[in-house]
């Protein structure tokens, strides 16, 4: 496996990009979107009449006992209970709307990562962690939907909050809105500072995150390998290490990110003691009245509320920005290329491969395969040795297109494969790994995945001819038994034998077998071997194996030392000539 790299440590995407990009989800909901800033703007200015009504109701009790006129007081106390219910109810609707919002966004962008995940080369996954890659579907998103979903609404409000209360006091008494000239600028140029040095903390965050995901997702799939080496103390110390960068990353950005906005909110109570002195003065001349000044303080207090919670929800944007950078990252992967515009589509396939002057390796300076040449007729059973790491897999990778060589070609039925589209290429094949795949489902619908149109007594068919038939019919639900995920509920070689029933089902007129029985026992192996080459009759085999017990009736035998075919010849020809081969094959029987 090629090392898995970082790409956290590229460079990040422009701040102002990102935001356009989910601003481009938003749009598809627009009339939504409408509704959400009408809802907003209606709240906040009934809401924002409440002071002004309070105001009057203090000046209608008067500075001087009898002077007050209770039934105006009584009259602007209900308009203000009114407004404040109504406001109330609409902020109400508004928050079950932008829920109701986000979530399709969010569906959305779940759907756009799961999509480009399908279109991803299998080069990505052999270089990145299953766990960030989970780590951004699930984590990553879930932090942008609570943004949006409480974010956004609380910047809306915010906005119109502010500039509602900065009209209104400038209606009241522009001399004392003098007093935000100098409060106001101090702010933002603190928020700024505090914001270009947290923004890059929140993306190391999420990185952490990630590498600590795909370590644990690492631990879990290998639990009893590492009980079988008493392992638990190493993979303990290992964990805490992640862990504890984990936690050290949280701990940075949020220390950070929380400084901001207790802070601001210094400076805004500053403002306000300032406001107090200066309108206790302007009373005492006679320049505002009580209802005034205790309006415009009310005022203030909006206004400079929401500057202090916009400086509190920096550090959870920055949050949602480093995790949107890692999503639209993830999205921006360059698929796997198209087709070429001439390609053709396979028909007809005879299974007639060949192998002409091939270079490759997963790294361009490091070549694995020199110079591979090899021929395998139609309905050929073409069988692949060697010691590890000599390159068999890779032969499979290149014959299934998973990856392109460096030079030279390989041609199935005469024609170039990259001439070739690859979804015809690939449906040409099946393929029965080492490493089974199953997914939650009945075992019906695991044997049928290679056919999902195949009745029922063709899956019967195939299940008895991978000989587990048997083994099904006595689960108490048979076929219709729901497996676990990954088939956890059933052995290894029960899981293997349903994986190659699932590719004696296919119509496909090639067979890549890796390793296909290497978790059967012998006698199984024995059976499922005769009945494979009867059902194989007219098709073409690759079969990696390291038990040559299992390929003694190839075709031809290839046996690959470092990225070479050093031998090739049947059985009883390679151990004739006392190579490689028939040492191989000494060292397992003698």
């Amino acid at each position: 496996m090629r090392a898995i790299r970082n790409t956290d440590q590229a460079k990040p995407e422009n701040r102002k990009k990102v935001l356009l990009r989910l601003w481009s989800y938003l749009f598809h909901h627009k009339w939504l979107i409408l509704a959400a800033f009408f809802l907003t703007f209606l709240s906040n200015f009934l809401a924002l009449i409440g002071p002004m009504l309070s105001g009057f109701a203090i000046d209608a009790i008067g500075t001087q006992p009898g002077q007050a006129d209770f039934a105006k007081v009584f009259y602007f106390c209900g308009l203000m209970l009114v407004f404040y219910v109504i406001s109330s109810a609409l902020s109400y609707l508004l928050s079950v709307l932008m829920v109701h919002l986000s979530q399709k966004v969010v569906y959305q962008m779940r759907k756009d990562v799961f999509d480009k995940l399908v279109e991803l080369p299998v080069r990505f996954f052999d270089s990145h962690q299953t766990g960030d890659i989970v780590s951004r579907i699930s984590y990553d998103i879930d932090t942008v939907n609570a943004s949006l979903s409480n974010d956004l609404l609380q910047i809306a409000t915010s906005a119109i909050t502010v500039i509602g209360s900065l009209l209104m006091m400038l209606l009241i008494s522009p001399v004392l809105v003098l007093v935000f000239v100098v409060t106001i600028p101090i702010s933002i140029l603190f928020t700024r500072y505090m914001t270009r040095r947290v923004r890059p903390l929140f993306r190391k965050r999420s990185a952490k995150l990630g590498e600590l995901n795909g370590f644990v997702e690492e631990v879990i799939s290998g639990q009893k390998t590492t009980r079988a080496y008493h392992q638990e103390n190493t993979m303990i110390g290992r964990f805490d290490e992640k862990n504890g960068d984990a936690v050290e990353a949280y701990y940075q950005a949020d220390y950070y990110g929380s400084m901001i906005g207790p802070s601001v909110n210094f400076i805004n109570n500053f403002s306000l003691a300032l406001i107090s002195v200066f309108g206790a003065l302007l009373y005492l001349i006679g320049i505002i009245s009580p209802g005034n000044l205790s309006s415009f303080v009310l005022y203030s207090r909006k206004f400079s509320g929401p500057i202090n919670e916009m400086a509190n929800i920096i550090s959870e944007l920055q949050s949602a920005c480093a995790a949107a950078e890692r999503v639209f990252r993830l999205i921006d992967e360059p698929p796997e290329p198209d087709d070429l515009p001439d390609a053709i589509v396979l028909e007809d396939v005879k299974g007639d491969v060949a192998v002409e002057h091939l270079h490759f390796g997963y790294d361009p300076d490091k070549i694995i395969l020199h110079d591979l040449n090899l021929h395998a007729h139609p309905g050929s059973l073409v069988a692949i040795v060697g010691p590890t790491g000599a390159g068999k897999t890779t032969i499979i990778n290149l014959l299934m297109r998973f990856y392109d060589p460096q030079s030279g070609q390989i041609r199935m039925d005469g024609h170039n494969s990259q001439q070739i589209t690859r979804k015809s290429l690939r449906a040409a094949y099946t393929m029965v790994l080492q490493d089974t795949w199953l997914f939650h489902g009945t075992i019906y619908e695991n044997i049928a995945f290679s056919r999902p149109d195949a009745t029922r007594e063709e899956v019967i068919a195939a299940a008895k001819a991978a000989r587990i038939h048997r083994y099904i019919t006595q689960l108490p639900d048979g076929y219709d038994t729901i497996l676990n995920e990954d088939g956890m509920n059933i052995s290894q070689g029960q899981k293997q034998m349903l994986t190659i029933a699932r590719a004696m089902l296919s119509n496909a007129h090639m067979l890549i077998l890796d390793e296909a029985t290497s978790n059967v026992d012998t006698r199984t192996e024995q059976q499922i071997q005769l009945a494979m080459r009867e059902l194989m009759k007219k098709k073409t085999c690759f079969v990696i194996a390291h038990r040559l017990s299992t390929i003694q009736n190839a075709d031809i035998i290839l046996v690959i030392r470092d990225g070479d075919i050093a031998e090739q010849g049947t059985h009883q020809e390679l151990l004739e000539k006392g190579g490689i081969y028939a040492g191989l094959y000494r060292s397992q029987f003698q």
